[in-house]
Order: structure tokens, then sequence, then C-alpha cells
């Protein structure tokens, strides 16, 4: 280090700085840090230990070490220093800012902290009780799929349920039922046959389970047809198998359930059409497309309902599913709007938490919130989690330390809460609207066919391997054993990546110092596949180049096999030669979400040596095939090998344990936890569905019907007549009250042949309102104006544009999606603005809460209007909305939430409105919009109390809505209950508007945003939009008459 002298010096201030920047108190009399000790034991300051040991460790920037090995490679001198010069300063700048993001995610997690605990602590003082003995409950432990968790510290009592009694058992009692189940997974590339696992980040290991799951599902007992919906993608860059609309998924036959049930019948990958045509684009640039997705699916489950209730249904209802399961977040927000326009049960599944990773990579101090949310979008993913949240029923996990250490991160989850609100509803206690889905414990499962049966274990295995000695080794074998110069003893096996958190060079450490362990046994490292190192990512070249440099170290050279090369089928060959030798499996990884390889390991016949941190301990439990240690531990992991390769008795024990209880984790036992769950759902499927063809196939209505029919058939003559002379149906036109009156005529005597049976169907509104069914186009008028006088302009501009201009063949409707209530409609459109209430089809009001029907005969009237407006409110809608909505509980929180708002200010600042508000809409006036939290804040504190609502602002109003519930939500309810086609829909916005808005801009339906119009204070998301939405377009700066009817031919409407 000659010529360095100033370097040592600067480096030594940063040392000597080490305790001020850590926060602590400078102090004479302390003794140094642990780093300062390290650095300076056996004599001196060394420059090369403070960048390896404690920059590259602390910083996690693993590339520093190639710029250090470069820099000290210099000949030149100077060159040299100039290098070590830059290095300094960069050290600097990253100390100073991980600092910094240090200090904003303390202050950032203090305030969620107080939040949490404020919003649990006003949920537990409404529910009035603290925790009795009732309500403790289980543990959420005890959610786990395999039976009773841990009482009194003993061990789980594991039920045997690879008996083929009972399974067969069970699957009698299930091979009448004919369910339609919809998993949905929407990144990477997915396919039956030959995946491309690894090919990318999107492609690994959660492609496999699912497609693995949809194949297994579909081949259980009661179980018709599985989808596995995700994304059709033409890409040239990718094969083209990734582009078929369909894919049967070949059963493998495992569980020995599957039959041929019909034509329908089996598990299907389905690709919807969504994003970028011809384009395959990584996940975090699809949360754009999401609502086209659930638009495009949306249309096909109704089309596969349909055919399976002509196949299998009663009376040829349709076969909704039974329930939608969405995997990961962007799946999650899918699954979630899916579910609540089919009315059917929610099921979640996270795969990996964006939470966590936020912390993760906040930890590592290298990159800020902001930019780690521009790289990975995780703002937006934890959202679809929280949303995920809300709606799901049941949460899937794979361990309980995910729900402990994962979930409880989440607003809208907390286990203390959980287990109280899940005591509360056993018990018949109300829960004052307060609810939280049920987190459910069932490990992945695994395919067994190519496992060994556990016969073939009994005796000396490697004597049976030398019964056949003309059966060729497998080629993975000599390429492993090549590394040894004593391939006879036992095997000790790690499989995974080369990643700083999976722990290998510990492994490699403790294997290195403990000699009996290395005269004992040999170790063998599968860390991918590599060609060059220096052509790896950085943090995987760094791992390896660091296990290299440690096997020279404790010169393991003919004791340490580590190959470049394998394949994916190579995989079970390796693990039948570490069984083949006595071995163990061992991973060390600090800590591991569940631990796949354990399972695959102990099928084989390998004990195992597992991280105590993490998956592991909950397999542990079920196979009891070996130990667990710290992972932080080296003397403890080298301690637990040394066992478990010196002990024979021991070792044959665990290797008997495991075997034993290995099925445990097979697919079919996965499927029936998974459908006995699925099936303890409440049903929530559309009744209205049954009740329409219950009437309409009735033969003592066949006259009723045939009247039913004249009146459609006059209602369409008239409605030709009227966009021929550009009438529609107004109030000051002959032809629009003829048609009024003789409709009303038509369905008055239709009516009063009904039977008296039929008369007491309270929500039967099919057949008054056919008009929805008929219309070739639907224009959806979804402006929020701050002035009411703006919002009838830019109606009747709308209006105009379609007069005596033809459109692309049949009729027109409109529908009134808006913020005001229908008192509210009546009064500034109907009755202020000149429009007659059968110019619409329908009004969704109340920001999506309400869904109402013109009706002109008050005797027709549906809903106990009180208020004699002339329009019939659609009861089912309601009863679809009404799932999770907290009602007075919600709002007595929110009048709380309020009350604190005003008191911050000492103002009245938010105030209830009582007459805007409604039985599924919670309305609140703001004075000072600037003065109140964003929508977010304030949902976030409803979840923080497990409330679940959408917050939405408009102008000066606050509206809480179910969660369910919402303008977008509500076109779809019209196309599932009415058959109005998304594509045939035209949904007129402002640019900028309430800040549900952004739901209505970017699904199926085509959209034209009028300019200039909007709220002053609302939210703008079409400038966000990308520029390949052909479905989208925008009128002129003014939006007239003529602007308007230009966008509408640009978008090919007229």
């Amino acid at each position: 280090m000659a010529g360095n002298d100033w370097i040592n010096s600067y480096l030594e201030a940063i040392v000597d700085s080490g305790p001020k920047l850590e926060g602590s108190k400078p102090d004479s009399s302390t003794t140094p840090s642990s780093s300062s000790l390290l650095l300076r034991e056996r004599g001196g300051f060394n420059p090369t230990r403070y960048f390896v040991e404690e920059v590259i460790s602390g910083y996690d920037e693993t590339d520093l070490y190639k710029s250090w090995v470069r820099t000290a490679s210099m000949r030149s001198p100077q060159e040299r220093n100039t290098r070590m010069e830059n290095m300094s300063w960069r050290i600097w700048n990253l100390a100073r800012k991980k600092k910094q993001i240090e200090g904003e995610e303390l202050r950032r997690a203090t305030k969620r902290r107080i939040e949490l605990l404020s919003g649990r602590r006003d949920a537990a003082a409404d529910m009035s009780e603290d925790l009795s003995e009732g309500e403790k409950g289980d543990m959420v432990g005890d959610m786990s799929s395999h039976g009773d968790s841990l009482r009194g510290g003993g061990r789980m009592n594991m039920p045997r349920i690879n008996s083929i009694d009972a399974l067969d058992a069970w699957a009698i009692h299930q091979k009448e039922k004919k369910l339609y189940i919809v998993l949905i997974s929407l990144h990477g590339l997915i396919r039956g046959e030959n995946m491309e696992l690894g090919r990318d980040s999107d492609t690994g290991g959660q492609s496999k389970y699912v497609v693995e799951l949809a194949r297994a599902l579909g081949e259980m007992p009661g179980v018709y047809r599985v989808d596995l919906l995700t994304r059709q993608i033409s890409d040239p860059d990718v094969d083209w198998s990734y582009g078929e609309p369909t894919e049967m998924l070949a059963p493998r036959g495992s569980g020995g359930f599957s039959e041929d049930l019909g034509e329908s019948s089996g598990s299907y990958i389905v690709r919807i059409p969504f994003g970028p045509k011809n384009k395959y684009i990584p996940k975090e640039l699809l949360w754009p497309y999401v609502q086209e997705f659930v638009d495009g699916a949306l249309s096909h489950i109704m089309q596969i309902s349909d055919v399976l209730g002509e196949q299998i249904g009663n009376r040829g209802d349709p076969v909704w599913p039974c329930a939608i399961h969405g995997h990961y977040a962007d799946a999650g927000d899918s699954a979630s709007l899916l579910a609540g326009a089919l009315n059917v049960p929610m099921v979640f599944t996270g795969h990996s938490l964006g939470r966590d990773k936020l912390e993760q990579l906040m930890k590592q101090g290298r990159q800020s919130r902001d930019e780690i949310n521009s790289m990975y979008k995780i703002i937006r993913r934890i959202e679809g989690e929280e949303v995920a949240i809300d709606a799901s029923e049941i949460i899937i996990t794979s361990t309980r330390q995910e729900i402990e250490e994962q979930w409880n991160l989440y607003d809208g989850f907390d286990v203390v809460l959980e287990r109280k609100l899940r005591a509360r509803l056993k018990r018949g206690v109300n829960c004052f609207g307060r609810s939280m889905p049920r987190m459910l414990v069932v490990p992945p499962g695994m395919e067994f066919s190519n496992i060994p049966k556990p016969a073939d274990f009994s005796g000396d295995v490697e004597g049976k391997e030398d019964n056949h000695p003309s059966a060729p080794d497998p080629p993975i074998w000599p390429e492993v054993m090549r590394f040894f110069s004593n391939p006879h003893k036992p095997m000790i096996l790690a499989l995974a990546r080369p990643d700083p958190k999976k722990n290998i060079m510990t492994l490699v450490k403790a294997f290195g110092e403990c000699r009996p362990l290395r005269e004992l046994a040999n170790l063998t490292l599968i860390m991918g596949n590599r060609d060059n190192i220096d052509e790896m990512a950085t943090t995987s070249a760094s791992v390896l180049t660091s296990v290299i440099k440690l096997i020279d170290k404790y010169d393991l050279y003919g004791q340490v096999a580590y190959p470049k090369h394998h394949k994916q089928r190579d995989v079970p060959e390796i693990y039948r030669l570490a069984a083949k030798t006595k071995g163990v499996f061992i991973n060390p990884a600090f800590i591991e979400p569940f631990g796949l390889t354990l399972i695959e390991a102990a099928g084989y016949g390998l004990p195992m040596v597992a991280t105590r941190n993490g998956g592991p301990v909950d397999i542990h439990k079920v196979l009891d095939n070996g130990l667990l240690v710290d992972p932080h531990d080296q003397k403890a992991i080298a301690d637990a090998l040394l066992k478990l390769v010196a002990d024979k008795h021991l070792w044959l024990r665990c290797q008997q344990n495991g075997l034993k209880n290995i099925h445990l984790f097979s697919w079919p036992e996965h499927c029936k936890t998974y459908l006995s769950r699925v099936a303890s759902c409440k049903p929530r499927h559309p009744q209205w569905k049954r009740d329409e063809d219950t009437v309409e196939n009735s033969d003592e209505e066949s006259q009723g019907d045939s009247l039913k029919d004249i009146s459609l058939n006059l209602k369409l003559s008239l409605d030709g007549e009227n966009l021929a002379d550009g009438s529609l149906g107004s109030e000051d036109n002959p032809a629009g009250i003829v048609r009024s009156r003789l409709e009303s005529a038509f369905l008055r005597l239709s009516k009063s042949m009904k039977s008296s049976t039929q008369k007491a169907i309270p929500n039967e509104t099919t057949n008054k309102y056919p008009m929805l069914r008929t219309r070739t186009h639907i224009f959806v008028i979804a402006l929020d104006c701050d002035a009411d006088s703006d919002l009838v302009k830019n109606m009747r501009n709308i209006f105009e544009s379609v007069r005596n201009y033809p459109t692309a063949g049949g009729s027109i409707g409109f529908v009134l999606s808006t913020s005001l209530t229908i008192s509210e409609v009546h009064s500034l459109i109907i009755v202020s603005g000149g429009f007659n209430v059968t110019d619409f089809d329908a009004f969704i009001c109340n920001t999506g809460s309400d869904l109402y029907y013109p009706c002109p005969n008050l005797d027709d009237v549906v809903g106990g209007n009180s208020s004699n407006l002339p329009f019939s409110v659609d009861l089912d809608y309601h009863s679809q909305i009404e799932y999770r909505w907290g009602g007075e509980g919600l709002r007595k929180t929110l009048l709380r939430w309020a009350g604190n708002v005003n008191a911050e200010n000492e103002q009245q600042i938010v105030t209830e409105d009582e007459e805007r508000s409604s039985r599924y809409c919670l309305s609140f006036n703001v004075n000072n919009i600037a003065l109140v939290p964003p929508v977010k804040e304030i949902r976030k504190l409803m979840r923080i109390q497990a409330l679940r609502c959408h917050v939405i602002s408009s102008g000066n109003k606050l509206h809480v809505i179910p969660v369910l519930a919402s303008r977008s939500q509500a076109l779809r309810y019209l196309y599932v209950r009415w058959g109005t086609d998304l594509k045939k829909m035209v949904v007129f916005v402002g640019e900028s508007g309430a800040t549900d808005n952004e739901g209505l801009f970017a699904g199926v339906p085509k959209t034209v945003v009028l300019k200039g119009v909007g709220c002053g204070n609302g939210s703008n998301v079409y400038k966000e939009l990308t520029s390949d939405r052909s479905n989208i377009t925008q009128t002129g700066k003014d939006s007239t008459v003529d602007e308007i009817r230009s966008a509408l031919c640009r978008l090919g409407v007229l």
C-alpha cells in the first residue's frame, strides 16, 4: 500500500467515526465497537479488510469487491491511487445515503406503529370486550391443514392421510359434486409441458405450482372443470405455444381419481389477450392492464358457465365457479374484481409478498422508497395484496411463519384481531361490521409418481445397487463424483442458487473448520448453472467466487463438488446419489419461506439439516426426519451434520420417518384440504339467474311471455322510429309518449296474468327491463362536474351527438353513472334538465352503490320507493355488494375519525351528510379538502380496524361504499345480469373526476374523454394512459357536439 498513506488516514477517520455514524455518543471510556476491533486486530489498520469485510458486507454492494480487485491489480501507483480515491468517495456517499434512508424509514415505521396500535385499540373498544377465554380461541398455528398445533409444548400430532382407504372414503362423498374452479396467474410463461423455468424472474416456482395445482384439482373427485387463466402472449421472441388460446392439461393420474366426466371436463390453461399486443412484458408493467384482463376473463367465465349449465346444470342453469383463486398480487387484484362481479367466493395465495420485499430492500440501504417503487411498482403491488385481503374468504399460505411475520405486516390483517373475530363468529357475537379472511396453512403438493416407494429403501442401499451391475449410472453421477478423492463417503448435499440469503458460505466454513466432518463426509454444492463466473449477475458471481476462495483456504480439494451444469431432470438423480451414500440434505438459508427441496429430498430417503427460520419448522414437525439449526451458528451446523453422518441409527430413523410421512405433502392430500375448505365458504352465486329461468320457462306463463315479446317488439319498433327522426323518446315527441304508454299497458297486462306465487317474488325485475338486452350500443355517461349545470350541458351534447346520425347498426341505450343520489338525479336531470326517465336504461347512483331502472308506471316500482319516484331499485345488486359491508359499525368509526379531524383543525372540516347517505353509501361533506387525508389514508385507517370499504372523493364529497361496489363493477354487473356486451359499451368521462375514475378507463369498453370537463380537484388519470390504447380517444378542447361525434367515429361507433 505504498503511496496510499492519505487513503489510509482517510479510512482511519471513517473507522473512528463509526460509533457516531451509528448514533452512539463518543466516550473514551467505552470499549471500541466490534467492527473497529475486527479491523484493528492482529496489528494496525488494514484497508483491504475494511473494504471487503466492512463496506461490502455492511452495505450489500457486492460489485465493490470487483472494483477493489481491479484497483489492487493496477501497476501504475498513480492510477491505483486515483481509483482508490473514487472508491472512498463512493463508499462515503453510500454510507450517507444509507443513513438518510434509515432515518426516513425509522420515522415512517414509528408513524405506522402508532397508527396500528391506535386502530387496533379502537377496534377492541368498539367490541366492548377484552380477550375472554372463549375469544382466545385457537392460535394462528391451529389454522394448519394438518391438524392441531402444539399443546403444552408437545409435538404436533399429525393424522395419517396417505391411506388409500381414507382417500377412497373421502372420494365417495365428493364424486356427486361437479365443481368449476377458476385459478388466475397473470405473469410469466405458463404452459403444461416443458416449462421454461428460470428463463426470467417471472417464470419460476409459481408458474410450476399453478400448473400442477390446476392439473391435480382436475383429477379430484367432484371437480368437473378447472380453468387456469393467464396472459396470451404472441411475441415472436417466445414460443408459439404461449399464444394458443386454450391448452388442455393432460392428467398425471397420480391420485387415481380421474375419470371421464364430459366433453368440457378436465383442466385447461386459458390465455386471455390483454396488454400490449405481440409483446412479452415483465409483471411490473402489467398493472395498467388488469381491468382489461378482468373484462376478458369475465366474458370467458360467462361462456363456460353457460356451456357447463347445458351439460351438468340443473335444468340448464349456469354452473358458476365455486371459487376464484388468485395467485400473486396482480392476480389477487383481478380475482377480487371477478369475484365481486360474479358474486362467488375468492381465494388468494400471495407466493411472494410486497411488504416483506420492501422491508428487505430498505434494510439494504441502497435505494430509497421512491427508487424501489419506480423499479418494482411495489406500492401498487402492496395495494393489490391489501385488496386481496379485503375481498378474500380464504388466504392460503405455506407456513405459519408467513402468517405471523409477513401477512401481519399488512394494514388489513392482524393475528390477534383475526383470532378474536373468529371466536366471536363461532359464538354468534356481533363483530360490528369487522371481518378478516381465514388464513389456511396448506403446504404445496408434490408429484410422487417418480419417487421410490418406501420398500425400495429397506436394507443396504449400496448392496442393492451392486445387484444390478449392468444398469448404467445416470450421467450426472460421474459429473459429481469426479470431484471426490473418495466418492464412497456420505454426501452432504446443498441445492440452492448462489444467493447471499442461502448462506452457502457459512456451510462451507462449517465444513472446512470441522475436521471430523471432513474425514467422514463429502460436500456437494449444486448452485445453478454457469459458463463463466464473470458473465454472471454480480451477486451470484460474488457468492461463487467466495465459495471457491473458501475451498482454497481450507484446502477442500477432493472433498467438495460444485459442478457447473445440471438439468432439471438431473435433480432426482442427485438426490438418489446422496441417499445411496447415506448422506444428508442441508438447507442453511437465513430464512426459508417454505423449503420444497426438503420435501423432495425426504422423498428420496435423505435426512435433513435445515434452518429453524421459516417453513422448515413446519416440515420438520410433520416429517420428523432431521435436525433444525440456527443458520448464523457455524458450529451448530457442523455439529448437526456430524451427528447425522456419524450415528447410523439416528440416520436410519430419520430416513424412515421421512418416508413414512412424505405423502402428507402429496397433491391429492393438498387438493383434499383445499376443496374441503372451499366447500365451507358460504355460497354467494347469483340467485336471480335461477329465478329468471324459472319464470321464463314456466308453462303457466307462456301467455304472459308472449305478451312481453309483443311489448319488446313494440319497443324495438318505436326505438327505430325515434332514432330515424332524432327524437330519442323525448317528452315533446308523441312517439316517445306513445311508446311509454303502450309499454306500460303491455307490462300491466302481462303482470295481471301472473300467478300469485310469482307475484310474491320481490326482486323479480328481469322481464320488466329487457331493453338492456337488445341494445347494440350502451352509452355510459360517467362525468364528474363541479356544477350541475355543466353536467346537464355535457349530457345534452352527448345525446345530440348521435341525433340524426346512423350508428353501426341497431339502437343506442344510455346509462347514467354518477355520485348523485336517485332523488338528485330526478330533480336535476329529469325535472330541471329536461330529460325523460325512459331516455335511460339504467341509473348507477351513489358512486356505484345503488342501481335503478326507469319505471314510468309507479305500480311497477320495485324496492319500496317511498318517494314515489319513477325508478325501480335492483335489490339483487344490493344483495351482491353487501358482502363485508360494515354498516353501522363502519359509520360509527367514520364519525369518530371525522371528529378527530375536526378537533385537530379546531373547525368543522368533515360532517356527515345524512340526506345523501343511503344503506350502502355513507356520505360526508368536506369544507376544506386540503385538510383531509387522502382517500388511501382513510381506507388504510379502516383496514387497520378490519373494516372493508371503498373510500371515494368527488369534489367536496366523500363517499364510503362496499368493497365490492364501484361504478366500473356496476357495469360488469349489467353484463352478467342482462348480457350487455362490454365491448359495445362507450364510457364518457371527463379529464378529471372522482378518485374511482381509473376503473372506468382501463377495461374493454371504449372510452371518450371529454377535454375540459371534470372536477377542479379531481383525479386525472388520462395523462397516465399509454399510447397503445386503441379503445380510448379524446375530444377537442371544447367537447362540442361535433367533437364528440368525431371521437365516436374514430372509435367506429358511428
